[in-house]
C-alpha cells in the first residue's frame, strides 16, 4: 500500500448503562461532572454465576432525566436501553417544604417504579451548610433524612443516602463522596448482574427451543449480539468475543448437518443465490447494513459470515491481537467455500474468487492499518497465507477471463469480465479515497493481459519472499510452481524452466513421488520447447519408468528415446549419454565359481541381473562393463589368505558368489541417495609364521566422493544439473565385459559375461553402459565394489595331524597337502625327508595319493576327485625319500604317513614352561592343558622340494600322554614307594605290568609290589597308583634310584591288535631313614576324666631318636659334645592351622638331642580346647636348629617326592603365616624366625636358622589322633566340632 494512504478509524462502543436522575435536576447538573469523572476510577470486583472466574471492572454511567417512557415494557429485554438504576436527588432541609412537595414528588416517583417493577432505586440527600443556617425551623431531634428513611426506607434503608457538602475540598466532603461511589457502585453492578443473568437465562432458554419448527436462527443471532454488546459496553472484550464464537460454531455445525441430510428449515434463507461479491468490510465497527439484513432474515450466506467476521476482528484488535484475525481470515476464507458447496448455493463462476480476492486484500489492509512496517516483517508468517491465497484467485481469475491466454481474451471472456465487476457493486466510501483499496485493485487486474500479469507476479514474487523469510522453502517452490504454470502458458519456457528445477530438487530430496511425477512432465515439455535435446532424453527416460504413469504415457516417452536413437548421426552429432538408473536397475551379480578369485587361466563367468524399467522390449547393440586393472590382491599375492572383501562376503552379500545392489529411490534419477553409500572394507594384518591375526582395521575405499564439495545448485538428481555422465568411448582392445545384441524385456533380465583372467592382479567392475543407437545408458559407479581376482600361485607344502594333539609313544598319522599352484609335478619328483630317530617316519607299500582338482576358486574352494595315486617311499638312514605322481598346475596332491615319536625315560618340561625371553610358547591347533599340565615334544623334520632350492623346516609338536610322580610314605620304621601315574589325554588306554626296579641294584633293599591287578583300564583324565614296600636287612642306603615302567596300548588300538609300548618313569630318593618319632599326650585337668571347654589341659611332647644319623646325614646335622655328650639342636613347634586349640605359654622351643638310639626329649605345656567334640591334635613340627656357624646346606630337588606325615615351614605359605600370628595373638613366644631376627639377618648379622627334615626323616605317631572333649558343664549353647 502507498505510504501516505490514510489508515481506517477505529471505532468503539459509546454506549454505557443507563442511570436515571429523578428530582432536583439543577442539583445534579452541578455535581454531573465530578460524578462522571470520580465513577469509573476505582475498580470493582465482578462475581457472576456458573462459577465463572471472577472480573475487575470500571463501571461507567450514561445519566439521564428521568421519563417513565425509559422504563421497559413488558416483553421488551433489550440490555443496552435498560435503566439499572434510578437515582433521586434532593438538597430539602425544610421539613415544611419536604411535606408539602418533596414527599408528594418522591411518592410519584416511587409509584412509577413499582408499577415497572423496578427495585434498583437509590435517594441521595444533599446536605449544606449555608442552607443549613438560612434556615431558623429546623427540627432539632429529627432530620429530613430520617423522615425520608422512615417514609420511604422502612426495610432497605441503605437505599438512602446523605452526601455532605459535595462541592466543598474539606476531609468531611470527601469521605461523604467516597461513601457515596461506593454505594452507587454496589448498586449498579448488583442491578447490572441481576438484570444480565436474567437476560442470560432467558437467551440459554431461546437456544434450547432450536429444535422447535419456527426457530429462527437471525432471532437467537440478535439475541446473542445483545449479549455481546453489553460485554463490549464494559470493555470486557474476550466475553463479547466468545459470545460471537459462540453464534459461529452453531451455525458451522447446522451447515454441516445440512450436508449430512440433517437440514434445518431456516437455512433455506442462506441458500438463496449470491447476488453480490463485495468481499469482507472491516473498516467499520458495526456494518449496519449487514445487520439489518441479519436482523430481516434476508441476509445470505456470504453477508452473514462478512458481518460475524467483522465483529470478531473488531474485538481481536481491540484485545490486541491483530495475527489471530489473519489465522482466522484464512480459516473462514476456506470454510466459506465448502459451506457454498454443502448448502449448494448457485454462485456465478469466477463470484468466489473475487470475493476471497477482496476479502484477503481487506484483511491484509486491516493489519497494515493497526501494525506498523517492523511489526508487519516481523509477523509475515501469519500474513504470507493469506497473499498466496490472493494469488491463487486472482491467478484462477486470470484463467477464467482468458487474461494468460497467448492470443488473449475473447468476446466471451470480456462478458464474463463484465459479469464479475457488475458483482462487486459500488466502492465503499472508506476506500474510495485509496488508490490500492482492493476494489481497484482487482478491477484494474481484470481490465488488460498487462496489468493481470503485473499484479499477478507482484503478488507472486511477495509471496515467494515471504516465505523464504520464514525458512518456508516447500511452500515457496510451490507458488514457484506456479510461477512456472503461469509462464508456459504465456509461452515463455525460458522463465518457467528454473522454477521448475528448484520445486523438482524439492521434491525428490524429500520423496514426493506424484509430485515428481507431474513436475518431471513440465520439465520435460519445458525442455523440448527450448530444444534441449540431452535433457529432453533423459527427463523422458525417467518417465518411461515412472510407474505413477499410465502405459500410455509411458511408452510414449519410451518411443522419443527410441525415436531419437533409430536417427542417422551427422557428421557433427555426437552420442548421448543418459543414466543407467532411468533405464535399468542392477539387481544382484553373481560369480561362477562362487569365490570370485581364480587362477590364470580359469573359466570365470559372471550372471547379472538386471530389471528393466522400460514399458516395451529394447534391443540393446551392446552391454559392456569397464574393468580396472591392478596387482594390489591379485598376483603373487593372490592366496587363500587375502585380506580383502570378497564378493558376496559383505552386507550386500549372500556368501555364495553373489552381490546385491541396492535399491535407490524410485524418485531419483541416479539410482541412489543424494549422499554416495559408505564402501567399507575390512583389512587383516596376519603373521607370516602361523598366519595368527596380528591387527584389524577398516578403510573406506570412497573417501574421495564422501567428501567432495557439493555444488548449492545441482543435485545428483535432476537430470538438468548438469551432471549426466559423458559418453564412453568403448576401445576393443581395453579390459571390458562384453554382451552384444542383447534385447531387454520390461522387468527382470539376465545377461551372462565371460571375465578376462589371462593375467594375475585384481580386476574391478567401474563403468556399465548399454549402448541403443545414438544413445548411450551409462552407471557411472558401481556400488558396492564388484571385482574378482586372478592369481598366479606359488606351490605350497602343509603337513597337519589328523588329530588335535600328536600323541607320543604310539604310531599318529599327519596328512601332507601339496598346492602345485603354477608348477607342474614331473616323474620323478620327491620329497626329502631327514630322518631323526627319535620319530622315525613309518610306512607301507600300500601307500596312496589322491589328485584333486579344484573348481577354478582359490582355496579353500570345492575340489573334484581326479584318481588315486601310489606312493613309492624309500628310506635310508638320513633320509626318506617319497616319490610324488604327476600332478598338472593348480591341483592339490594330498597323502598321509604315519609317524613314531619315542617317549624319553627322564622328566620333560611342561607345555606352560616359559621362553628364555619370558613369552609363553605358541603353536597353531593346540588347546589349553593348564588343568592337565601335559609335557610336550617338539620334532624338527627338514623337507626338501623340487620346486624350490631352500629347505622346509616343518616342526611337529607330540603330547605324552601320562604325568607320572612319586611319593615316599613312613608307618613306624616301614617305608613304602607310591607312584601315580595320570592320563592327561583325551584318549584311553590299558595299562599292563606296572614294574619299579632300583637301577643299581643292591641286597640290603627290597621293593614288594602290593598291586593285585596286572592290566588295568586308563580313562583321560584319570590315575592310577600303583604301590611298594621296601624291605631292608641291614641298613637303608643313603640314596635309591628307582625306575618305573609299565606298558600301554589305546584302547582303539585293541582291534586289531597291536603291540604294547612302554612307558618309563625315573626318580631317586635321598635321606629316606626315619631318624625321629613325634609322640603326644593330652591329659585332662586333674579331677577331670575328660577334656572339657575352656580348660586348661596338659600336652607332653616326646622326641625320640630312631637311629644314628648316616655319614651324609651326620654332616648335615651340627653336633657339639658337651661332657663327652655328643648332642644336636632341633626345634619344636606347636600349632593348630583349625583354630581348635589355643596354646598357652610357650609353644616352640629348642631342644638338645643326645645323638644315641633312642634318645627321648619331652616338653610339657598347657592347651585349651575352644571348642567340643572330638578334636584333632594340635600339629607338632620339628626343624633343625643350625647356629650362625653352621655352613647352609642346600637341599637337593626330591622330584616331587612327597610325604603322608610332611611338615610344614614357618615360612612356607601363607596358611602357616596365618597360623603363626594366631599363635601370637594368643601369647604364645616365637623365639626363633621372628620378624626382628629376620631384619638382623638383613642386616648381615649372624643368625641361627631353621631347615626343615626331608620327607621320611620325621615320623608323627599322633598324625590322624582325635581327643574327646566335653562342653562346659555351664554352658548354655552347645557347640559341637565334627572333623
Amino acid at each position: 500500500m502507498e505510504a501516505h494512504e490514510e489508515k481506517p478509524i477505529i471505532y468503539t462502543m459509546e454506549n454505557k448503562p443507563i442511570v436515571t436522575c429523578a428530582g432536583d435536576q439543577s442539583l445534579f447538573t452541578s455535581l454531573y461532572t465530578s460524578l462522571a469523572q470520580q465513577l469509573p476510577k476505582e475498580p470493582m470486583e465482578w462475581r457472576r454465576s456458573y462459577g465463572r472466574a471472577p472480573k475487575m471492572i470500571h463501571l461507567e454511567a450514561n445519566f439521564v432525566q428521568f421519563k417513565e417512557e425509559l422504563l421497559p415494557k413488558d416483553g421488551n429485554k433489550a440490555l443496552l436501553t435498560f435503566p439499572f438504576l434510578h437515582i433521586y436527588w434532593t438538597d430539602c432541609c425544610d421539613t415544611e417544604v419536604y411535606k408539602a412537595s418533596v414527599k408528594e414528588d418522591m411518592q410519584r416517583w416511587q409509584n412509577i417504579l413499582r408499577l415497572h417493577s423496578s427495585v434498583d432505586w437509590l435517594i441521595v440527600v444533599v446536605e449544606s451548610d449555608a442552607k443549613k443556617k438560612n434556615k431558623t425551623n429546623i427540627l432539632p431531634r429529627t432530620s429530613i433524612v430520617d423522615k425520608i428513611r422512615n417514609d420511604f426506607c422502612n426495610k432497605q434503608s441503605d437505599r438512602c443516602v446523605v452526601l455532605s457538602d459535595p462541592l466543598k475540598e474539606s476531609s468531611r466532603s470527601q469521605e461523604s463522596w467516597s461513601s457515596f461511589l461506593t454505594k452507587l457502585r454496589t448498586l449498579l453492578l448488583m442491578s447490572f448482574t441481576k438484570n444480565l443473568g436474567r437476560f442470560e437465562d432467558d437467551m440459554r432458554t431461546l437456544r434450547e427451543k432450536r429444535t422447535e419448527p419456527g426457530w429462527s436462527f437471525c432471532d437467537y443471532f440478535m439475541v446473542q449480539e445483545e449479549l455481546a454488546f453489553v460485554f463490549e459496553m464494559l470493555q470486557q472484550f474476550e466475553d463479547a468475543l466468545v459470545q460471537y464464537d459462540e453464534l459461529d460454531a452453531l451455525f458451522t455445525q447446522y451447515v454441516l448437518n445440512f450436508g449430512a441430510g440433517d437440514g434445518a428449515n431456516w437455512l433455506g434463507s442462506f441458500c438463496a443465490p449470491v447476488r453480490s461479491w463485495n468481499g469482507l468490510l472491516l473498516r467499520r465497527p458495526i456494518d449496519m447494513e449487514k445487520r439489518e439484513l441479519i436482523q430481516r432474515g434476508e441476509a445470505s450466506l456470504l453477508d452473514l459470515r462478512s458481518y460475524l467476521f467483522s465483529r470478531q476482528c473488531t474485538l481481536l484488535i481491540f484485545l490486541q491481537r491483530p495475527w489471530e484475525v489473519t489465522l482466522r481470515a484464512l480459516e473462514l476464507l476456506h470454510n466459506c467455500v465448502q459451506e457454498l458447496r454443502l448448502l449448494e448455493v448457485s454462485v456465478v463462476p469466477g463470484a468466489l474468487d473475487c470475493w476471497v480476492f477482496l476479502s484477503c486484500l481487506e484483511v491484509l489492509h486491516r493489519i497494515e492499518g493497526c501494525c506498523d512496517r517492523s511489526q508487519l516483517e516481523a509477523n509475515c508468517s501469519h500474513t504470507v497465507g493469506l497473499w498466496t491465497y490472493a494469488t491463487e484467485k486472482l491467478k484462477s481469475l486470470g484463467y477464467l477471463c482468458g487474461l494468460v491466454a497467448e492470443n488473449g481474451p475473447t468476446s466471451e471472456d470480456l462478458n464474463r469480465t463484465v459479469d464479475l465487476l457488475a458483482g462487486l457493486g459500488t466502492e465503499r466510501p472508506e476506500t474510495v479515497n485509496s488508490m490500492q483499496s482492493p476494489y481497484k485493485k482487482l478491477k484494474e487486474a481484470l481490465s488488460s493481459v498487462e496489468a493481470f500479469e503485473k499484479h499477478y507476479l507482484e503478488l507472486s514474487h511477495a509471496a515467494v519472499e515471504m516465505y523464504r523469510a520464514i525458512g518456508r522453502m516447500r511452500s515457496a517452490r510451490l507458488v514457484g510452481k506456479s510461477l512456472a504454470e503461469f509462464y508456459m502458458r504465456k509461452g515463455d519456457p525460458e522463465r518457467a524452466e528454473g522454477f521448475l528445477e528448484e520445486s523438482l530438487r524439492l521434491y525428490v530430496a524429500e520423496g514426493w513421488s506424484l509430485q515428481v511425477t507431474h513436475t518431471r512432465k513440465q520439465m520435460a515439455e519445458c525442455q523440448k520447447l527450448l530444444r534441449q535435446t540431452d535433457d529432453y532424453l533423459q527427463t523422458s527416460a525417467l518417465l518411461a519408468g515412472d510407474a505413477n504413469l499410465n502405459q500410455e504415457e509411458r511408452t510414449h516417452f519410451c518411443q522419443e528415446i527410441l525415436s531419437f536413437a533409430s536417427q542417422p548421426p551427422g557428421p557433427s552429432d555426437q552420442t548421448v549419454a543418459l543414466s543407467m538408473a532411468a533405464f535399468a536397475q542392477l539387481r544382484q551379480l553373481q560369480f561362477s565359481p562362487p569365490g570370485a578369485v581364480v587362477h590364470v587361466g580359469a573359466a570365470l563367468q559372471l550372471e547379472l541381473r538386471v530389471r528393466c524399467l522400460m514399458p516395451v522390449a529394447v534391443h540393446v547393440g551392446q552391454l559392456a562393463a569397464t574393468l580396472h586393472f591392478s596387482l594390489e590382491q591379485g598376483g603373487a599375492r593372490g592366496r587363500a589368505g587375502s585380506s580383502q572383501r570378497r564378493p558376496g562376503q559383505g552386507p550386500q552379500g549372500q556368501g555364495d558368489g553373489v552381490v546385491l545392489f541396492p535399491q535407490g529411490s524410485p524418485l531419483s534419477g541416479a539410482g541412489c541417495s543424494l549422499t554416495p553409500a559408505l564402501e567399507l572394507y575390512e583389512m587383516q594384518d596376519r603373521s607370516p609364521s602361523d598366519s595368527s591375526l596380528n591387527s584389524a582395521g577398516v578403510v573406506c575405499k570412497n573417501v574421495h566422493l564422501l567428501l567432495r564439495r557439493h555444488d548449492s545448485n545441482a543435485s545428483l538428481d535432476t537430470p538438468t544439473a548438469g551432471v549426466l555422465p559423458a559418453a564412453v568411448a568403448v576401445d576393443d582392445g581395453a579390459q571390458m565385459l562384453r554382451a552384444r545384441d542383447v534385447t531387454l524385456q520390461p522387468g527382470d533380465n539376465s545377461i551372462l559375461f565371460t571375465a578376462p583372467t589371462g593375467e594375475p592382479g585384481s580386476y574391478t567392475l567401474r563403468q556399465l553402459c548399454g549402448s541403443v543407437g545414438r544413445v548411450q545408458f551409462v552407471q557411472s559407479h558401481i556400488y558396492p565394489v564388484v571385482q574378482y581376482e586372478v592369481y598366479s600361485q606359488e606351490p605350497q607344502l602343509t603337513i597337519e595331524p589328523l588329530s588335535d594333539n600328536l600323541l607320543a609313544g604310539i604310531p599318529q598319522r599327519v596328512k601332507f597337502t601339496i598346492a602345485t599352484g603354477h608348477y607342474s609335478i614331473k616323474k620323478g619328483d620327491a620329497l626329502q625327508l631327514s630322518n631323526t630317530d627319535s620319530m622315525p617316519i613309518l610306512h607301507s607299500s600300500r601307500c596312496s595319493a589322491t589328485i584333486l582338482s579344484s573348481t577354478g576358486g582359490q582355496l579353500p574352494s570345492p575340489h573334484e576327485h581326479m584318481g588315486e595315486r601310489a606312493l613309492s617311499i624309500q628310506s635310508s638312514e638320513k633320509v626318506t625319500s617319497i616319490s610324488l605322481p604327476p600332478t598338472p598346475p593348480y591341483h592339490t596332491l594330498e597323502f598321509q604317513l604315519e609317524v613314531l615319536c619315542h617317549i624319553p625315560p627322564a622328566p620333560l618340561k611342561l607345555d606352560s614352561e616359559r621362553l628364555t625371553n619370558g613369552e609363553v610358547r605358541h603353536r597353531s591347533k593346540s588347546r589349553s592343558h593348564a588343568d592337565s599340565a601335559m609335557i610336550h615334544i617338539d620334532q624338527k623334520v627338514s623337507i626338501d622340494c623340487p620346486w624350490s632350492i631352500y629347505s622346509t623346516l616343518i616342526s611337529l609338536t607330540f603330547y605324552v600322554p601320562f604325568k607320572a610322580k612319586h611319593t615316599l610314605l613312613s608307618a613306624g620304621r616301614r617305608k613304602y614307594i607310591q607312584v601315580c601315574l595320570q592320563n592327561v589325554s583325551d584318549s584311553n588306554f590299558h595299562l599292563a605290568d606296572p614294574v619299579l626296579v632300583e637301577r643299581q641294584p643292591t641286597t640290603t633293599v627290597e621293593l614288594l609290589s602290593l598291586n593285585a591287578k596286572r592290566q588295568q583300564l586308563v580313562c583321560s583324565q584319570q590315575s592310577l597308583f600303583c604301590l611298594w614296600e621296601m624291605r631292608w636287612a641291614k641298613d637303608l642306603p643313603p640314596c635309591l634310584q628307582c625306575e618305573f615302567s609299565a606298558s600301554f596300548v589305546p584302547i582303539s588300538a585293541l582291534d586289531p591288535p597291536a603291540a604294547f609300548k612302554t612307558y618309563r618313569y625315573e626318580f631317586q630318593l635321598d635321606r629316606v631313614s626315619t631318624l625321629y618319632s613325634v609322640k603326644a599326650e593330652i591329659c585332662p585337668a586333674s579331677g577331670d576324666k575328660h577334656c572339657r571347654t575352656g580348660t586348661l589341659c596338659g600336652l607332653e611332647v616326646s622326641i625320640t631318636r630312631q637311629a644314628e644319623p648316616s655319614e651324609t646325614e651326620g654332616e648335615e646335622e651340627e653336633s657339639t659334645e658337651i661332657e663327652g655328650l655328643k648332642t644336636t639342636k632341633l626345634m619344636y613347634e606347636v600349632v593348630d592351622n583349625s583354630s581348635n586349640w589355643a596354646v598357652c605359654g610357650k609353644s616352640s622351643g629348642v631342644v638338645s638331642m643326645p645323638v644315641a638310639p633312642s634318645a627321648t626329649h619331652r616338653v610339657q605345656m598347657e592347651v585349651m580346647p575352644l571348642f567340643a567334640g572330638h578334636l584333632p591334635f594340635p600339629n607338632i613340627k620339628v626343624f633343625k636348629y643350625l647356629p650362625h656357624s653352621a655352613a647352609q646346606v642346600i637341599q637337593p630337588d626330591t622330584d616331587s617326592c612327597l610325604e603322608n606325615d610332611n611338615l610344614s615351614l614357618l615360612d612356607k605359605g601363607l596358611d602357616d603365616q596365618g597360623d603363626t600370628a594366631s599363635i601370637r595373638s594368643r601369647g604364645s613366644v616365637h623365639s626363633v624366625g621372628s620378624g626382628e631376627q629376620q631384619r638382623e639377618q638383613q642386616r648381615g648379622l649372624p643368625m641361627p636358622r631353621l631347615e626343615p627334615f626331608s620327607p621320611g626323616q620325621v615320623f608323627n605317631w599322633t598324625q590322624g589322633r582325635q581327643v574327646l572333649v566335653l562342653p562346659a558343664t555351664d554352658d548354655h549353647v552347645m557347640e559341637v566340632n565334627v572333623t
